[in-house]
């Protein structure tokens, strides 16, 4: 780290850094010292500081041992495993699509690009029309090939894989352009000398495409891992936790612990099991990398 030699030079450096560093002291780490802090409190939001009592590790113990918490895993991995093989077909299928030239490529990357930019709130009055049970389009198009489809929003079993769709059709264009880009940056003589040998498209695409963009494949796994267990916009617009709290995550429990119930403790003791899961999950990926994932091209 380059540290400057006068004192002149210091004093500006220290002036012009200040502002990130209070940003970061005042949004980020009082924060997580504060939640750690409330994690071990029984606090009432509602109720002066002063009033705040310490009862250890009862606050996890209560979340642990109780009903509720499986729940909450099981539908958070459920749309994890769900989420995360779509999205990563789709940005990869999308990005090999907008790599190739014909006409109106510039259109489809506008048209894929769209719901990048579209915010939640109006893309979950569109996708509640459109997983409507009754006068839904998706229902309306199962319904054309002779299949009747489920009320999905309203189904315990559907409403997960609603939320899903929703979730995919939003991110793709942002995770496919990144694809694209590391796309971009394969060596054209690669493909040049598969041709040569004879290789077919599903060849290249399997011994040289996926190898040389793995690295940005992980960097899209791990992304989309973190981001799927921190799920909360989708749902608490889409479904609010429901039906019959088919599709309570994590940050949803937080959220209605902290400010619908007020119970600070328990929704950052909820923060910090999150957080031991999502450490979890990175540390295994990244333990597992070195038999997949290539750095050598």
């Amino acid at each position: 780290m380059y540290i400057p030699n006068s004192p002149a030079k210091r004093r500006a450096t220290a002036v012009f850094l200040a502002p990130s560093l209070i940003g970061v002291v005042g949004f980020c780490l009082l924060p997580i010292l504060a939640s750690a802090v409330f994690s071990v409190m029984d606090y009432d939001l509602l109720m002066p500081m002063n009033t705040m009592k310490y009862v250890g590790f009862n606050n996890f113990r209560r979340i642990l041992t109780g009903s509720e918490f499986p729940k909450v895993l099981l539908h958070t991995l459920t749309y994890l495993a769900m989420y995360l093989p779509l999205i990563l077909l789709t940005s990869v299928g999308e990005a090999l699509i907008l790599n190739r030239s014909f006409r109106g490529r510039g259109l489809f990357r506008t048209v894929t690009y769209t719901p990048v930019i579209t915010s939640w709130v109006a893309a979950a009055v569109v996708w509640q029309w459109v997983l409507s049970g009754k006068y839904g389009l998706l229902n309306q198009m199962l319904s054309g090939i002779g299949i009747t489809g489920p009320a999905w929003l309203n189904s315990k079993d559907w409403a997960m894989a609603g939320v899903v769709l929703a979730a995919v059709w939003k991110d793709t264009g942002y995770y496919a352009l990144m694809v694209l880009a590391a796309l971009k940056s394969i060596d054209p003589t690669c493909y040049e000398a598969a041709d040569i040998d004879g290789a077919n498209g599903v060849r290249k695409l399997t011994s040289i495409t996926l190898p040389l963009i793995s690295p940005t494949l992980f960097l899209l796994i791990v992304i989309n891992i973190i981001y799927g267990l921190q799920v909360f916009d989708s749902v608490l617009i889409m479904t609010d936790g429901g039906p019959g709290g088919a599709t309570t995550v994590f940050l949803e429990r937080i959220y209605k612990y902290a400010f619908k119930q007020y119970k600070m403790g328990l929704a950052s003791a909820y923060s910090w099991i999150l957080f031991a899961l999502i450490l979890i999950f990175t540390v295994i990926q990244f333990g597992l990398q070195r038999k997949w994932v290539n750095y050598d091209a």
